[in-house]
């Protein structure tokens, strides 16, 4: 193999959660992400992923996964042929945006010229999340960031919500709230605690009901708006959605990289579905691609990093609930 010929690392990264971070699946005190690195004639492309068990993912399925794919890196791999080798989730999302990133820095021009945007990215207002918790430790994490962080979105988990919500939004009386249930409220729960999540002024209930069970909430007039998370993945989940849900939330770890994510977006936006872009927790390097992706989208949930005790050096910058375009140095 020649010196320039394209070469394609593979390798596992832990970082520290600040505490622990708890939705109602489970606790986690580690990010564990898996990076690929696609490196030709010096120059470097990387992305990061984060696979979910949610999904049937593990960190070794997909080193395996991606390591296979050396060969066909070598031999000039792109991103159109990538969608056709693997389908929609983690693997290819850490593959695809390394690509990016390696032909922005080919190009010698910004990713976000490569994805034909009409504008470079502009700064977002990003959810700060709050894990689920007592309504107690909740309201306390609500009133210490109420101040920078002008969106907070509470994770939750069924029988106690109710509680959960009105101690947070009696400790941030004016900051705008979200909830997020992944999967974890019954029908029964949702029309219960709808009228009054409205009352208290939460603007979305994300994933309300598991993913196979979903149909039940077509034709529903729900008091808030619902959005799609684990119902949604791939552009051939959108045509499902319609009629249940009115925002998706996009992740490119679910979509399987940016190439994907943009067209979804693209489609959702035609389809006359609001968009939200998710993450993962995950470090800077995952947050900087989907940044792209989140212009102009109605809700930012990028704030992976600021639930880490540590993140990448050079990272993205945060000024509270802020989030600044990345820099060329960490990607695109």
């Amino acid at each position: 193999m020649s010196s320039t010929a394209r070469r394609l690392y593979v390798r596992r990264d832990t970082f520290p959660i600040a505490g622990t971070f708890r939705i109602s699946r489970g606790a986690k005190t580690e990010a564990e992400v898996v990076v690929a690195e696609v490196v030709e004639s010096c120059k470097r492309g990387r992305g990061e992923c984060v696979p979910y068990a949610r999904y049937g993912e593990t960190l070794d399925e997909t080193v395996r996964t991606l390591e296979s794919l050396a060969g066909a890196v070598a031999d000039g791999l792109d991103r159109e042929r990538l969608r056709t080798l693997l389908p929609p989730g983690a693997a290819r999302n850490a593959l695809d945006c390394a690509l990016w990133d390696l032909e922005a820095k080919q190009a010698g021009k910004p990713a976000w010229r490569l994805a034909g945007l009409p504008d470079a990215p502009r700064k977002l207002t990003t959810c700060y999340t709050l894990s689920v918790d007592e309504p107690a430790a909740m309201a306390a994490s609500a009133k210490a960031r109420a101040a920078d962080h002008p969106l907070l979105k509470m994770k939750l988990t069924g029988e106690g919500d109710l509680d959960r919500v009105r101690a947070v939004r009696e400790a941030a009386p004016t900051t705008r709230l979200i909830v997020d249930a992944n999967e974890a409220w019954t029908l029964e729960m949702l029309h219960r605690f709808a009228p009054v999540l409205a009352d208290l002024g939460v603007e979305l209930i994300e994933q309300p009901l598991p993913a196979g069970e979903d149909e039940a909430l077509r034709g529903i007039d729900c008091p808030v708006p619902l959005g799609a998370d684990e119902s949604c993945h791939g552009l051939d989940s959108l045509d499902r959605l319609k009629g249940i849900y009115r925002v998706v939330n996009i992740k490119l770890d679910k979509t399987g990289g940016l190439t994907e994510a943009l067209l979804l977006k693209r489609a959702a936006q035609e389809a006359g579905f609001d968009i939200m872009v998710g993450c993962m927790v995950a470090t800077s390097l995952a947050m900087a691609p989907a940044v792209l992706l989140a212009q102009g989208a109605r809700y930012v949930d990028l704030d992976g990093p600021l639930l880490l005790a540590e993140d990448r050096t050079p990272a993205l910058h945060y000024d509270g609930g802020t989030l600044c375009p990345p820099a060329p140095e960490l990607w695109g």
